[in-house]
């Protein structure tokens, strides 16, 4: 730290509780009063330094008083003796801590160059411009201290000098960095640790800088012990220079907020060191502008920082009861880059006191449209005026500039995916709150395209813990959710899990085992064009037939037309299900040899009360299905070698 040593005289300031006074032979002709404190003086070494003695001191002879007040001091006491000690020209030593304080005082009491050559506001600037604003850190502990010397330090521009010397300092070639920083996130380059973190020695200015690595962001750590004001002010001040990267600037905001934004715990609470952080309205107004003071500082640049830090600025903001404004913006932001969250970040705990949810789900809803909106643009270039000057450009030019802002902004398939997969996993989450609304399940999980989610694996999962924490549902509301559920786009695995699920509407059980039933019967040779055409439109095709039929008729209505169809069919599957079961081992372990023809033997007793339930008041059906049972086949053959001599007969029978 630099120093300054003014004076050379001996140190004869005594003093007795709020008394001071110099040690003299010669008695005090005046009396100062700073705040509680008496300084007993002399006339002469004051006056001939201080302008403001001079007037105040004339005035209080005029009335006869020996005593001078000085109202609103800066710095008190401690300051004034220290102005006080250098008129006598006894030894002050000014350094980084101190010196703020002796400048505001010196400027109060008029102490320049007009009342004494070499005066001590003169030599304060010296020791300002040649050391401390030379010094990284002494610049920054001067700037920290002035913060509790306004507005005089600002109206002596000491303030904006140290910012402006802090911001020149960050913008230095690390390599040619050779002075002390503090850094102790652990870093390594090819091996070796960087220099300022906790495994490498400190950095004294005498060392070898040939090997000595500077990262990047060095500056980072040492600035986070600035107020948020301040910091604010260092950030913009860097910013302006248009040197930083905007992924170190983000880097920087994030280190601070950790430094002083309390963290989160499991119940939604904010905690620091300590413990949980109390309900004090003052804290929380100084951690909700803090709050707001980082999302104003954020880059506008997308990955700027990470996406996990966004989420948890977001979860202090909704605890705390940010401004809107700040909830949306960190949710714009998100939302561009919303494919690198994780669950655990996105389960935003709910501060409304209008519902008894557990997440906000809503905020969520809110990330996810900003998502989908990136890929929302005009289909054509907007149009902008043409200078006179410019010369005319080319349609294509305008069309490739274009383009590459909207490439710049628009969500990619895999990001949509990664993002499809993560709702999923969230509305499973979200699906054991007993207080969540059936609309705000149905409304996220729609949010969701058909094909962004080729799977539907997790959202039958996120479906089913649904309907288990919450059994009151009705039967319209249960065919309601399952409705968002694609039957032939569950796996093997979501199949035969759901062909056993008591929870499930028998409607939807029925369709999955219909759809397993004919996925296994074209895997053991049955046809695609074998099939009748309003089966074909209820199977996976690809997305350009997919979307046609999709627009032509409702996959419901194609369902009803072909369950009456199949009703003979099925009920044939039902007269071979007891036949296997009648021929006991040596039939299942025949089942077993052949794996395309598992997902009939496998059916659980689930299934077979389904086909009971659906058929017993259908007796007349059954029977005459069974009439014709000898001559039919049914989309997977109880013994796949009888079916190879009269394959296409037998399937045209089957299907139709």
């Amino acid at each position: 730290m630099k120093f300054m040593k003014l004076g050379s005289k001996p140190d004869v300031f005594q003093s007795d509780g709020n008394i001071r006074y110099v040690a003299t032979e010669m008695s005090s002709d005046i009396i100062i009063n700073v705040e509680d404190a008496k300084f007993y003086l002399h006339k002469f070494p004051l006056l001939c330094k201080s302008r403001c003695l001079q007037s105040l001191v004339a005035k209080a002879a005029e009335e006869q008083n020996d005593e001078v007040d000085l109202p609103d001091f800066p710095g008190g006491p401690q300051a004034f003796e220290l102005c006080a000690k250098f008129c006598y020209g006894i030894v002050v030593t000014l350094n980084a801590y101190n010196v703020v304080a002796v400048r505001c005082a010196a400027e109060y009491l008029g102490m320049t160059e007009a009342m004494e050559k070499g005066n001590l506001v003169y030599k304060i600037e010296v020791f300002f411009s040649s050391s401390l604003f030379r010094s990284w850190k002494d610049s920054i502990i001067v700037l920290q201290a002035a913060k509790s010397f306004l507005p005089w330090s600002e109206d002596l521009k000491v303030v904006g000098r140290c910012i402006d010397a802090v911001a020149s300092k960050t913008s230095v070639d690390p390599s040619k960095v050779d002075w002390s920083f503090t850094y102790t996130r652990v870093k390594s380059v090819n091996g070796q640790p960087c220099v300022g973190n906790s495994n490498s020695p400190p950095w004294n200015g005498i060392q070898n800088t040939k090997h000595r690595y500077v990262p990047k962001d060095w500056w980072v750590e040492d600035i986070c012990e600035l107020d948020i004001d301040l910091y604010e002010r260092v950030i913009v001040a860097i910013k302006s220079k248009g040197r930083m990267s905007h992924k170190l600037i983000g880097e920087a905001l994030k280190v601070y907020t950790l430094r002083w934004l309390p963290g989160i715990s499991k119940d939604g609470t904010l905690k620091n060191e300590n413990g949980s952080i109390s309900n004090d309205v003052e804290t929380a107004a100084k951690h909700r502008h803090l709050v707001e003071t980082i999302v104003s500082l954020l880059p506008p640049e997308k990955g700027s920082t990470s996406c996990g830090f966004l989420l948890k600025l977001l979860k202090v903001a909704t605890i705390l009861g940010e401004e809107t404004s700040s909830e949306m913006e960190l949710a714009r932001r998100i939302g561009i880059q919303l494919e690198e969250a994780s669950l655990n970040d996105l389960l935003i705990p709910s501060s409304s006191d209008t519902n008894d949810s557990l997440y906000d789900v809503d905020l969520v809803q809110c990330i996810l449209e900003h998502f989908l909106m990136q890929d929302k643009s005009p289909r054509k270039s907007p149009e902008r005026a043409q200078l006179p000057y410019e010369r005319q450009r080319t349609r294509s030019a305008e069309t490739l500039e274009f383009s590459e802002g909207r490439r710049m902004t628009s969500a990619t398939h895999t990001s949509k995916l990664s993002v499809a997969k993560l709702i999923d996993g969230y509305l499973a989450e979200i699906a054991h709150d007993t207080h969540l609304p059936l609309s705000k399940f149905i409304n996220l999980a729609e949010s969701i395209s058909d094909i962004e989610r080729p799977v539907h694996d997790g959202l039958y999962r996120a479906i089913d813990i649904y309907l288990k924490e919450h059994p009151g549902l009705t039967k319209s509301e249960r065919k309601k959710i399952c409705r968002l559920m694609d039957c032939k786009k569950l796996s093997m695995d979501a199949c035969m899990h759901a062909a056993q699920n008591e929870r499930l509407p028998l409607r939807v059980v029925v369709q999955v085992l219909f759809f397993e039933h004919v996925r296994t019967a074209m895997s053991g040779g049955l046809l695609l064009n074998d099939l009748p055409s309003n089966v074909k439109a209820l199977l996976p095709q690809e997305n350009g037939s997919q979307e046609s039929s999709q627009s032509a008729t409702n996959p419901e209505d194609e369902w009803e037309a072909v369950h009456d169809d199949f009703k003979g069919d099925l009920a044939s599957m039902k007269i071979r299900i007891a036949e296997t079961e009648r021929e006991g081992t040596n039939m299942q372990h025949e089942a077993v040899k052949d794996t395309k023809a598992r997902g009939l033997f496998l059916l659980p007793s689930r299934s077979k009360r389904i086909f009971n339930k659906l058929w017993s008041n259908k007796a007349h059906s059954v029977n005459r299905s069974s009439e014709t049972s000898g001559s039919s086949l049914s989309p997977v053959s109880v013994n796949p070698a009888d079916t190879k001599s009269t394959a296409s007969r037998e399937r045209r029978h089957s299907i139709s």
